[in-house]
């Protein structure tokens, strides 16, 4: 792992697109992290240890996306515990701090979670520009 990424790091960045350049991973969809051991990690999301970290980690965060005031998660929206530090079987077999530590972890909605590892911005859904008189009439600016 080249670099370890920390919510300490992570929350000095205000704004969602610092965020999410902070996390960014630029991965490529169809390589799996686990291959055939993926079992163990669907395994470890379904444990009641999980369950209450999660729970914990969605509290911290308010249930805003990334951490962010304003990006509130509403309810019908999947919310994902990302793991800042890609997660390896590893990990699992030797319970890592990686795995329950929620320096590592932060909120995010699934759209957000997919762009982080195979996206890039234009998948997410971005705060809209302030709007201005006559900003639709261009011979009126």
């Amino acid at each position: 792992m080249s670099r370890i990424r920390t919510y300490t790091e992570l929350i000095q960045y205000s704004t969602f697109e610092d965020r999410f350049n902070y996390l960014q991973l630029h991965g490529r969809v169809g390589l799996d992290t686990f291959g055939f051991d993926r079992i163990f990690y669907q395994n470890f999301l379904h444990s009641k240890e999980w369950r209450g970290f999660r729970n914990h980690v969605i509290s911290r965060d308010l249930g805003r996306d990334l951490g962010i005031e304003g990006r509130e998660i509403p309810d019908g929206i999947k919310i994902i515990i990302h793991h800042m530090n890609p997660i390896t079987m590893k990990d699992i077999e030797e319970s890592t701090e990686f795995l329950l530590n929620p320096e590592y972890v932060i909120t995010t909605t699934d759209i957000t979670h997919k762009a982080i590892h195979y996206g890039d911005k234009s998948l997410l859904m971005l705060e809209p520009e302030e709007r201005r008189p006559n900003d639709t009439c261009p011979w009126r600016r």
